[in-house]
Formats: C-alpha cells, structure tokens, sequence
C-alpha cells in the first residue's frame, strides 16, 4: 500500500447536501506567447459546473475549448484569475498535490483512448487504483464493467477491441475510481455514429444513475444534445449557455457563433 498522502474530499454538511460546484473558474484567463506573438486563449473566464451535471462545452476552432478543460481539470495552470474543483483552489497546490488530486478526484476520457497497449481491458480500467496504491471496490467495479458492457472483453488487449470498445474501456477506468468531476475532450471523435452514440449513452447513464459530474469538449451538436447544458465560447470568452439542448438548437446556435 502506498503511503502517498489523500487530499481531503468535500464532506457533506449536516443541513443537507452540499452546494458547492463540483468545478468553477472565475475571472480565468490563460495567455500564451509574449509581445508580439502572445495569444490569449481565455479571457475572464468564469463557470460553474454543478455537481451531478453533464455539460458540454462547444465553440468554433480556436475557441479555447480544450484550454478550458485543461485549466479546469489541473492539466495546465491559468495565467491568472482562480479555478476550484469543490472547496480546493488548484492554485494553491504544488505540483505534487496536483497530480494527486487528478489521480484521486479527477477522470480522464480523451479521443484517442489513451489506453496502455500491453494491458488488458481489465489492467487499463483499474490501473489509476494501481498507480494510486489501492484496491478498487468490487462492487462498484463490477457495476461500471456491467453498466458499459465489457464483462466478455476484459481480457482482450486494445489491438484485439474495436475503436467503441477502447473507448467503453476508457470510460470504465474514467469511472472506475468514483472521481469528483469526468473531462471528455472529443470523446467520440474517433467513432462512427453508433459507437460514439454507446459512448454518450453510458456517459449520460453515469450522470443520471450514479450522480457524475462530466465536462465535455466537443464540436458535434449531436453529442452536445446528450448534455443537461452546453456553454460556448468565441475568441477564449464565454458567450452563452443553453439548456436542455437538442441537436438542431445546438447546430443553430453554432451557426449564428460561426457567422
């Protein structure tokens, strides 16, 4: 057993459920480059992701979509302004503290899967219990292999699964470990309709069965309708937010961001 020290997660308060966000960022601005060829990917940006949500983040190319999620997930430090995840400000933790806190509180699905090719589909899925030094629960392992259908492929590699299976496997491990908050860059931009469909199925399934928290970047209006809430950005700034999108909304709404 590892004798790596545990952040402290949020404790529910004795009035009732906490109200706290499961992400947020305020006043957030990243800027790269300097002088003449500095850009500024983010600009003041602030939002909140309630706990228990499905947010889906959308704007044209060059938007700072993905800039957001990194700063938010701890991937990458804003140049100024605050991010959060629950009551711990990601500032204020060293490097050490940081990888910590995305090991124990954070998931990661990104397009490519990501997945450890001499592994099998059961050695991807827990291997952040692994590298964090404990035992996943069995039950709640059990559940998610059920929930995203794998129980037959658990032993084939990723060269022996389809794009969709790699992609359930990388999901299982994003649940595996009960985190705080799910990020999903892309998550379907490597599957064709029916795969990506699965995907967003079992990711909406883990937001309304088991209360996950998912923040997901994508450019697809039929992802984005899986969502409870999508918020765009143009030119690093938050612009708008809709609820309870369907694709056509989402797809107009796009249109009008690009022109």
């Amino acid at each position: 057993m590892s004798s790596t020290p545990t952040l402290p997660r949020d404790s529910t308060p004795p009035n009732g459920p906490a109200t706290t966000p499961a992400a947020r960022a305020v006043a957030m601005t990243k800027v790269y480059g300097r002088s003449d060829t500095q850009v500024t990917a983010l600009d003041s940006v602030d939002l909140d992701v309630g706990t228990g949500s499905f947010v889906a983040i959308m704007g044209p190319s060059g938007s700072g979509k993905s800039t957001l999620m990194h700063c938010l997930a701890g991937l990458d430090r804003p140049t100024s302004g605050r991010v959060f995840l629950g009551d711990v400000e990601l500032a204020a933790l060293s490097d050490r503290k940081l990888t910590l806190l995305r090991r124990e509180r954070i998931g990661f699905v990104f397009q490519s899967f990501n997945l450890m090719p001499t592994l099998n589909a059961y050695e991807n899925i827990t291997l952040p219990s692994v590298l964090a030094g404990r035992r996943p629960d069995a039950d709640w392992l059990d559940t998610v292999i059920d929930v995203v259908g794998l129980g037959d492929r658990l032993g084939h590699r990723p060269s022996e699964l389809s794009g969709g299976q790699q992609q359930r496997v990388a999901v299982a491990r994003a649940l595996a470990n009960e985190p705080e908050v799910i990020f999903a860059d892309e998550p379907t931009g490597n599957l064709d309709q029916r795969s990506g469909d699965d995907v967003l199925g079992f990711l909406r399934h883990a937001v309304d069965r088991f209360g996950a928290t998912i923040v997901m970047v994508t450019h697809d209006a039929r992802a984005a309708a899986f969502a409870d809430r999508v918020t765009f950005l143009v030119d690093g700034r938050v612009i708008d937010h809709l609820d309870d999108p369907t694709a056509p909304v989402v797809l107009d709404r796009l249109k009008t961001l690009e022109v």
